[in-house]
């Protein structure tokens, strides 16, 4: 048995880019045959978002909207559906696993923190950080962070091959871990990226830590 999982996705519940809502993303993927999914929609400041002043509760749970309402359809089709989020530094995402939204809730000054802060109290309450399409096209800065970082984003299909190519060889370069991901925001999207598991997933920290292992497999679709 072979088990598909899309590491990197967006709900128009939560994330401003994306086109689908969180049910229609999970159809698309149980109908591809795929096990499970993560939902990584974007951490906004609130700024983005206009909620600025609004509790930070409300805030979180706008983030969250995505996430329970693909879960809730994940588990009336039997799809799994994991938690994670994007966080951003200027161009720089990374994608964040392992953690919960408590640990979002735990933390309302998250958006005053330097991003090293960031990156050191993920890890030190046991979560992971993938750096997301670390070169991607026209962008004014590129930050790296190669001692920060769990692994490497070495393919995303929103990306050209030109800049999957540098991703892979910044990997390399520091002997980070590689994964793949769609980066997907609509159901409309025919080339995707899909991370390959001989065991099923149970949680993310399953999927990170193969991922560290590099016991997973990368496997391309591309649709009709």
């Amino acid at each position: 048995m072979f088990y598909k999982y899309e590491t990197h996705l967006h709900t128009s519940e939560t994330s401003l880019c994306a086109r689908n809502t969180a049910a229609e993303m999970v159809h698309f993927y149980k109908d591809l045959g795929y096990r499970g999914i993560f939902v990584t929609d974007h951490l906004y400041h609130p700024k983005s978002v206009n909620m600025e002043g609004q509790p930070w509760e409300a805030q979180i749970a706008r983030h969250c909207r995505g996430y329970d309402a693909a879960r809730a359809a994940g588990q009336e089709l039997g799809l799994d559906v994991f938690f994670a989020w994007e966080y951003y530094y200027g161009w720089a995402h990374f994608l964040t696993y392992g953690l919960d939204r408590q640990w979002l809730l735990d933390h309302p000054d998250l958006f005053e923190w330097d991003v090293m802060d960031y990156f050191d109290r993920v890890h030190a309450d046991g979560g992971w950080i993938v750096h997301a399409h670390p070169f991607r096209e026209k962008v004014e800065h590129i930050h790296l962070f190669p001692y920060k970082t769990d692994a490497v984003e070495i393919v995303n299909t929103g990306r050209d091959d030109q800049h999957n190519g540098y991703a892979r060889d910044y990997a390399a370069s520091f002997n980070l871990p590689g994964t793949v991901g769609s980066d997907n925001h609509s159901t409309g999207k025919k080339n995707l990226a899909a991370v390959g598991s001989k065991t099923p997933f149970n949680s993310p920290a399953d999927y990170m830590q193969a991922v560290l292992a590099r016991s997973i497999e990368f496997c391309h679709l591309e649709l009709p």
